[in-house]
Order: C-alpha cells, then structure tokens, then sequence
C-alpha cells in the first residue's frame, strides 16, 4: 500500500510530533484531537518548532509555510477517511486506546492500517480488540520525536508481513531509523531503559554516591546524554514507577521490582519536572 496521507489521533507532545515529520517528509497528515483549543496548541507547537529549525538554518520559511499546509487540523473523525495510516497517539490509557479503535473500525476502510505509539500496552492485545488485527501495528516513536532518529515497530501475533513492510517503509520516509520488535511489555528500548532507571534509585538510596555524582558517572563513563536521574525527572517518576509495576507484574521476577525510594517520591508527589520537584528541584 501507498502512503500518502496519515491521521493522527491526538495533538499533545506525541501526536504533534509524529505530525510535524510527516509532514516534512512531503506527507498530506489529518491531526485531530477532542477540541479546537488542543488540535490549534498542537499546530502552534510545530510553527514553533519549525522556527526554531529556521534559525539553525535547517528550514527555509517556505519549506515551513509548504509543511504547515500539509496539516489539517481537525476535531472530527470524518476526516480520517481519506488516510491510509492512522496512527493512534493518545493518553497511554488502554480504556482509551481500545474505545478508539472501535470508532476507528466503524469508520475505516477494511485496508486501513491503524498502528498505536503506546510504550507499554500489549500489541497482541489491541489487535484483539481490533476488526483488524492483522492490519494493527505498534509504531513507537521517541521524545521529541522531530530529534529522536529511532521508530520502534512492534508486530502483534497477528501482525501481517505487509502491515509491517508498509509502515517499515514509511518509517524510513520519515528520516527515522526503525527497528522490529516482538510484542513484549516495554519492547527494547524501555525494558532495557526503566529498570536501568530503577537501579540508578537503588544506588541513590543506599547512598553510594549523590544524584549529581550518579548522573555524572553514567554521562561520563558510558557517554550518555543525560544521567538516569535526571532522565527519570523529564519522564515523570510516576511514569517510571508504572512501567516497573508493569514488569512486575507481567514477568513476576524479583528483577523488576520498583525501588522503595523511588515509590516514596511518587508518594510524595515529586514527580520530577511537571511537579518541579523530583530528584532534583527546578
């Protein structure tokens, strides 16, 4: 299948950003979210990132112009007919993910493939709540997304071979560099990520170093950008803390069990940069 023109559901940080490089890629992309006031946020956050790309000389004004008219903003699920992917980037809620799927199915033509961004919410089990399932995908894209080179694409069990070559080939259009992944709670990058977040509070509560040395370690000793502490703060500690359980949960191995010291911050409520406290205080 040839894609041309991809809906987008949601218009927060996620979905704006899957909006703005499909639409720098040359793509026609429906944004729709539930109100005008959030699909017109999520059209002024890409304006200004699209000037900020302006001023670092990787975008001409009329490239930007060119790009913002290949989005249409919408509060309407109508407008999705006319795309061959749609790519669902709302709330990580599964509720709210399977409820839209089901308006997705009503509306869709039968070779419409609908992919999700979720981080953590089985592939599989979507797809089962799909008429789909083998035209459903995960395509899990990276925090900013227009900055992040990596497209996680995640096969459910019922993942076709042409569901997944389309949206690999699309993903490539994108400029992104994707990898395949099987369906598994956190795929590759976040079951590798969050429980190494995890050990960084484990190593932060027994007091072997403080968080400034700890970050500083990781940064400086294996040439990360950002140390685990404060990466947990940007993610939200909540967020982290759900992950943890999720594994937890998913996999019962001692292995994942969320760190005492970073549920007594959750239960504090310092959740990191949202709450202006976290492991730090901003």
């Amino acid at each position: 299948m040839s894609i041309q023109t991809v809906g987008i559901i949601g218009a927060g940080t996620m979905g704006n950003g899957i909006a703005q490089v499909c639409a720098q890629a040359g793509l026609d992309v429906v944004m729709v979210d539930i109100s005008e006031a959030a699909v017109q946020k999520g059209l002024a956050t890409i304006a200004g990132s699209f000037d900020r790309l302006i001023k670092k000389e990787k975008l001409t004004a009329e490239q930007k112009a060119a790009a913002l008219a290949r989005i249409k903003p919408s509060t309407s699920y109508d407008d999705l007919k006319a795309a061959q992917l749609v790519i669902e980037a709302a709330t990580e809620n599964e509720a709210l993910k399977i409820k839209i799927l089901g308006q997705l199915d009503a509306l869709l033509a039968p070779e419409v493939i609908v992919a999700t961004n979720t981080s953590s919410i089985s592939i599989t089990q979507l797809a089962a709540k799909t008429q789909r399932a083998d035209r459903f995908i995960g395509m899990h894209f990276f925090n900013p997304v227009p900055m992040m080179a990596l497209v996680e694409i995640i096969r459910g069990l019922q993942t076709s071979d042409a569901t997944h070559a389309a949206v690999h080939e699309l993903s490539t259009r994108l400029g992104k560099t994707p990898i395949t992944v099987k369906n598994a709670p956190g795929f590759v990058v976040n079951r590798i990520l969050v429980p190494m977040i995890n050990e960084a509070f484990f190593v932060l509560s027994e007091g072997l170093a403080s968080p400034e040395d700890i970050d500083a370690g990781m940064k400086l000793g294996c040439n990360q950008p950002i140390g685990p502490l404060a990466l947990a703060d940007m993610i939200g500690l909540d967020v982290c803390l759900a992950v943890m359980n999720v594994y937890m949960e998913e996999f019962n191995d001692s292995k994942y069990r969320p760190c005492p010291l970073l549920k007594e911050y959750v239960a504090a409520g310092w959740l990191g940069r949202k709450t202006g406290r976290g492991v730090y205080s901003y």
